[in-house]
């Protein structure tokens, strides 16, 4: 088969790649481009650690054909941070040990990008709601929903000064 021409923009950067038709966005992101943050966990989409931003959507890249996401802007984990500068979110799961093996973070902290970003006051059911689709197996989530309502603060906070 033909290869197939994929062109993006991904965290900020324009990127072009010719692809086999059906080549998965995670396979472009993590084999092409070399930003392995982007995990894959189960190629199922149940697990989430492939969730990144396309088009300001949370999307499982491990089931989006990259062909899907042409013309799009991707946000991975390595575009959460800005100027050099983690993230509010970034910076509160670290204060707040919310990650402990690491294999669910990228993805849990771009779905609570994605969260913040539409909703800057989120109530902990929220939260919960938004990260709903993310399987952690180490934290037990508690920390995680905290350092989300942390970020929040945070966020709303340096908006204010």
């Amino acid at each position: 088969m033909a290869r197939v021409p994929v062109m993006l923009t991904v965290n900020g950067r324009e990127e072009a790649e010719f692809v086999e038709p059906g080549t998965l966005l995670v396979e472009v992101l993590r084999d092409k481009l070399e930003l392995t943050g982007t995990r894959i966990g189960c190629s199922q989409g149940t697990c989430g650690a492939c969730t990144v931003l396309v088009d300001g959507e949370l999307i499982l890249s491990c089931l989006m054909p990259a062909e899907r996401a042409n013309g799009k802007a991707v946000i991975t984990i390595e575009g959460v941070a800005s100027d050099g500068e983690l993230d509010p979110i970034q910076r509160a799961f670290a204060e707040g040990f919310a990650a402990q093996c690491g294999f669910c973070t990228s993805g849990m902290l771009v779905a609570a990008k994605a969260l913040l970003d539409a909703n800057p006051d989120p109530s902990r059911d929220e939260v919960i709601d938004a990260i709903s689709g993310n399987i952690c197996r180490c934290t037990g989530y508690e920390p995680i929903i905290n350092a989300i309502l942390a970020a929040a603060v945070d966020r709303r906070a340096a908006k204010s000064a």
